[in-house]
């Protein structure tokens, strides 16, 4: 069974580079993939923490076949790093090559993104979605509501 993750979770690394997962979410990630995830980096400002099968499946549609470039191969499969969430529900970001990648600093924002997560800075976020405001609406959504 899929799980759809939603919302933003305010969220602090400890001293070590962990990041607990909320609680709101870890029931259904060890129902899903037993707390088995890869995180890896994205082509945004951030890293994506994926369960395992959603991992698995992303990594397999990458590599048939030639329509993803070796270029952003290298940048999702190459950076890929499996975790496991641990028994107070956390899981470790290692400093060198992710926290470090995209400046992640105490003060870290959860998003759910349906079949995964993305992990940012706090700060890099609010400047991105400022920056994506401030260019107006894409014409597909012009006529969006709820």
């Amino acid at each position: 069974m899929d799980y759809w993750f939603q919302g933003r979770s305010s969220v602090s690394l400890d001293a070590k580079g962990r990041l607990a997962i909320p609680a709101r979410y870890r029931d259904a990630l060890l129902q899903q993939c037993e707390g088995c995830m890869t995180l890896t980096h994205s082509t945004d400002a951030c890293l994506l923490l994926l369960p395992r099968p959603v991992w698995e499946s992303r990594n397999q549609e990458m590599t048939n076949g030639d329509k993803w470039p070796k270029s952003i191969q290298r940048i999702f499969i190459g950076s890929a790093l499996d975790v496991e969430m641990d028994a107070s529900g956390r899981v470790l970001i290692p400093q060198k090559g992710y926290q470090d990648h995209v400046g992640l600093a105490r003060d870290v924002l959860l998003l759910g993104m349906g079949s995964h997560f993305e992990i940012w800075d706090a700060d890099k976020l609010a400047e991105n979605e400022a920056t994506t405001l401030a260019a107006g609406m894409p014409d597909a959504l012009k006529n969006f509501s709820f």
